[in-house]
């Protein structure tokens, strides 16, 4: 049996991919983990037996050589710093943006960049 890395895995859509050494990758599907495993995690290791299917190999018997490692939320603010930075976002989108929209009117280039680049830290911030 190969062993080989997860690449990806999608726990709410139930599959993923597995490298497969001197081969093409391996699609595997939830119904293949053993029992009591919901999820694989990009980098962990499997062994797996594999077959050829109509869409390409698949794993059919899956044994995590790596344990799954917990996930852990990764915030950069504490919720104090990101509540104070939504408030001054909102008052800058009030004060700069709006107006200029109401107006008929997008921002300028360099100011829509910047802004844009802060609403992408407080979305990332709020999915993790």
């Amino acid at each position: 049996m190969p062993i080989g890395k997860v690449k990806w895995y999608d726990a709410e859509r139930g599959f993923g991919f597995v490298s497969n050494p001197g081969a093409e990758d391996c699609f595997v599907g939830k119904s293949v983990l053993p029992k009591g495993v919901t999820e694989l995690h990009r980098g962990q290791r499997i062994e797996f037996d594999f077959a050829a299917g109509s869409k390409g190999p698949q794993a059919l018997r899956v044994q995590l050589v790596d344990e799954p490692r917990p996930r852990r939320a990764e915030h950069k603010f504490s919720p104090e710093q990101l509540g104070s930075m939504i408030a001054d976002m909102v008052t800058m989108l009030e004060a700069k943006v709006q107006p200029k929209l109401t107006a008929g009117h997008y921002p300028d280039r360099k100011e829509g960049k910047q802004i844009a680049e802060i609403l992408r830290v407080v979305a990332k911030e709020l999915d993790s």
